[in-house]
This record gives structure tokens, sequence and C-alpha cells, in this order.
């Protein structure tokens, strides 16, 4: 696919579709830069990490636009511009938070289907959203946190249960703020580590290795944060969040303050 690039959309005519796809300490100026390309009819499709990311383009552009959802793909930065799919998997999962199944979400779901990504809309798409955050979050901290391979620490005394503790701190923010996971969702995310994924390197385990921002706020922060609201403890990952606190901008910089949650 070659799309034709841009760094000033909206120049020519308005979006029908817009994939915002940015890491979330991106958001704001991605918002800036896409305001041009929103018209009455334009719909937002937030492909981010996080479960929540979506809020800031409700903000902005209002709950009516905005859809949200998780994308599953294995893919890498080969050059600037240049996105290589590095695996088979190719699907995303998306709808509105309410639950209303739109015949624009069903227009956005069989355009997709068309071009060959696998593509679903759904009526609960935050239990969706929930279920990778869990994996994404834990997986990603506890990674990054250890300066370790996931497939290695699986393979040490101890770890595994981090990962798990991780995982359930995740699993009871989600039940008290009313998202019903399914009741093995620690225990089939925990299979999918062990039988799939044990080899990977997380992308904020890369993205600290090579100095660049995190997107600890989203993930771990984000537990802590939501934690605290719902007056549920999260000693995993509040650890997880000050280690790697003082690398979130990149090069080792303490840029946030906990006092921010």
């Amino acid at each position: 696919v070659y799309p034709n690039a841009t760094n000033s959309p909206g120049l020519n005519d308005f979006s029908d579709l817009v994939l915002f796809t940015v890491k979330t300490y991106d958001s704001k100026v991605a918002i800036d830069a896409i305001k041009d390309s929103i018209g009455e009819r334009t719909k937002i499709l937030t492909l981010q990490n996080g479960v929540d990311s979506y809020r800031e383009l409700e903000s902005v552009f209002g709950p009516e636009r905005v859809l949200t959802g998780a994308a599953y793909i294995e893919s890498k930065i080969d050059a600037p511009g240049v996105i290589k799919q590095t695996g088979d998997i190719v699907r995303i999962v998306f709808g509105r938070t309410d639950g209303n199944l739109t015949r624009e979400g069903k227009n956005i779901e069989e355009e997709f289907n068309k071009a060959g990504v696998s593509a679903k809309l759904s009526d609960n798409v935050l239990e969706t959203l929930w279920t990778k955050f869990l994996f994404i979050a834990s997986v990603a901290g506890v990674s990054a946190a250890c300066r370790t391979r996931l497939g290695v620490l699986m393979k040490t005394e101890g770890y595994r249960e981090l990962l798990i503790g991780a995982m359930r701190e995740i699993e009871s923010v989600a039940r008290r703020k009313g998202i019903c996971l399914d009741k093995e969702v620690v225990t089939r995310t925990m299979d999918y580590v062990t039988e799939a994924v044990k080899d990977i390197m997380a992308s904020m385990h890369l993205d600290l290795e090579r100095g660049r921002k995190l997107e600890l706020e989203a993930l771990n922060g984000a537990v802590v944060r939501m934690g605290r609201e719902v007056g549920i403890a999260t000693p995993i990952n509040e650890t997880i969040y000050l280690v790697l606190r003082p690398f979130v901008m990149g090069g080792g910089r303490l840029e946030c303050k906990l006092s921010g949650h």
C-alpha cells in the first residue's frame, strides 16, 4: 500500500474516515493536525493503546464522530514513513462506547473487509479494549521495568507471578469500573503469553532501550490513576510506573509527577 502522505491534511477536502493511530503522547499535536479534515459527516476511529484515549477526541470533536477499537497486527518501522508487517495477524475490532451498531459503523466494517483487513463492529468494544489493555500494560510494563525480554523472564523464578499480579490489578480496576471481562481473562492471557508471544520485545521496552518517549501514562500510569479513582490498590503497576517514570520523555529525563494522578 502506497498512500499519499502529507503533513498538511485537510487542504483538499474533508475526510470520510480518519484512522487515529499515533502514540498517545502525540495525541494533542495530531488532533490539531486533523482539525481541517473533519467535516460534518467525518468519523474518527482511534486504534491507540490504552483504554480511554478516545475521550480526548470526544472532547474536541464530539462523541457522535468518534469510534474506538483495538488493532491486532505484528509490524515494525522499516524506515521513516515505511511500516512493514511482520506477522500474519491483521484484525480490527471497533465500535461506539455506547454499544450502538450504527449504519456508519457497518459501512466502515464492510470497507475494511473489502480491503482485506479483517474487521468486526462490536457492541461491547470496552471489553475488547480492556482485554487488550490487560495484556499490553502488564507485558510492556514488566518487561520494560526489568529491561528483559518476556521469554527470559518467564523462565526465571518469580517473574511469572509478577506478571500475573500486574494483570490481576488491571482486572480488578476494570471490574470495579463495571467492565464485564471474561472470568478467565488472566488465565487466557497468560496462556497466550506462554504459547504465542513469549519471545516478543514489547514496544515500550524497545522504546526505552532506544531512548524514545514512553507511553507510560496511557499504560501503567493509567492503571495507577484509575485504581485510585475507584479505590483499588495497584502496588505492582505503581512500582512499574515509578521505575520507568524517569525515562518517560526519553533519555532519562524526569518530566512527570505522580501527583498528577
